[in-house]
């Protein structure tokens, strides 16, 4: 089968009798994604990818937005003294009760499926058939912990280099779910004794140059259905952070990985910690890259049950919401798909 030639003969019948679900079937079943748009040279977005007009993104920000910015806090000199470490704990703790997001500077095969169950896959969207409107890019996931598969499943072209970056984060991701634990005020392994960091699942986005980019977008709003997410974006940028009802532009910084808290710390932390939507925008430049690696054991999900640590509850301060497995939240998220509220509302008392 010759996957351009299948997308030559679709994409005339895509701008005629529109008929959606048919329309998605025959796009996914290409397999050959949004990379394989732009390499047959689409220049005008198909319908099945155009966001509703009321969700067009303006051609230019409000100024005053442009004087906000996703705290940058430098790691670095964070165990040369008590008082450098205290100065890191409270930067973070502010970050992710303000923001729900900061950036840590100075840290030293057929793969197309849509079945979950697979450990390596790649795919054009995860909810391309219920979502609103088609996202412009590409996903590869890989589960690295627990239980990972043999390393000959990953791909080949990155397959050293994956696993040799997933090593780094995960051992980043210990540093920051002990200063997290002591921004919440409790023993600095609280957090990983709580099985935060059991699994960890690295997310590849391949987001191709867009010929429209103002009338489709890159990956819509959302939330992040984890405890913790390390994000490496390119010098491309993209992402915006909605802070204070304002879409923020993340810039990339040098040397710096971006952190976001994800729903299920935000449960546990019983709101004192901030889960925050964000998007990422569709780019006439191109392609884009960005590695995200989300701390949660969603390939694996067990019935252990999650509700607000006791530790940070007390008569001026109950708990916010039900206990939950990850299992039924993951349901709940899937049901809900990307364009919807998270499931935290679902749970909230």
């Amino acid at each position: 089968m010759r996957i351009d030639s299948d997308l030559q003969k679709i994409l005339p019948a895509l701008e005629q009798d529109y008929d959606r679900t048919k329309e998605l079937k025959a796009f996914d079943d290409t397999k050959a994604g949004f990379k394989g748009l732009v390499d047959v040279g689409v220049v005008t977005i198909p319908r099945i990818f155009l966001m509703p007009p009321e969700n067009i993104l303006p051609a230019k920000l409000d100024d005053h937005v442009y004087s906000f910015q996703v705290p940058v806090i430098d790691l670095k000199n964070m165990n040369m003294d008590p008082a450098a470490h205290t100065e890191v704990v409270e930067k973070i703790r502010y970050a992710s009760e303000k923001w729900g997001f900061f950036q840590p500077k100075e840290i030293k095969m057929e793969l197309y499926s849509r079945e979950i169950e697979k450990k390596v896959r790649l795919n054009s969207n995860f909810d391309l058939y219920k979502s609103k409107s088609a996202n412009w890019r590409d996903t590869l996931f890989c589960l690295m912990a627990p239980n990972p598969p043999p390393p000959e499943e990953y791909p080949a072209a990155c397959r050293e280099i994956l696993i040799e970056y997933s090593e780094h984060v995960q051992s980043l991701g210990q540093i920051l779910f002990r200063l997290l634990s002591e921004a919440l005020g409790l023993n600095p392994a609280h957090l990983m004794d709580m099985g935060c960091m059991d699994g960890h699942i690295f997310v590849g986005h391949y987001y191709p140059a867009c010929p429209e980019p103002n009338r489709t977008i890159g990956h819509g709003k959302h939330w992040d259905p984890d405890f913790l997410t390390i994000l490496l974006q390119d010098h491309i940028g993209g992402l915006q952070v909605l802070h204070e009802d304002h879409w923020i532009d993340v810039h990339p910084q040098e040397g710096a990985l971006i952190v976001n808290i994800g729903d299920l710390l935000q449960l546990i932390s019983n709101d004192k910690f901030r889960s925050v939507e964000h998007r990422v925008l569709a780019k006439s430049e191109g392609p884009r890259v960005s590695l995200a690696c989300f701390f949660a054991t969603h390939f694996q999900p067990s019935n252990k049950l999650y509700d607000p640590i006791k530790e940070l509850l007390s008569a001026d301060s109950p708990p916010l919401y039900k206990e939950t497995s990850i299992k039924d939240y993951l349901s709940s998220f899937c049901s809900l798909g990307l364009d919807n509220d998270s499931p935290l509302t679902l749970l909230r008392l």
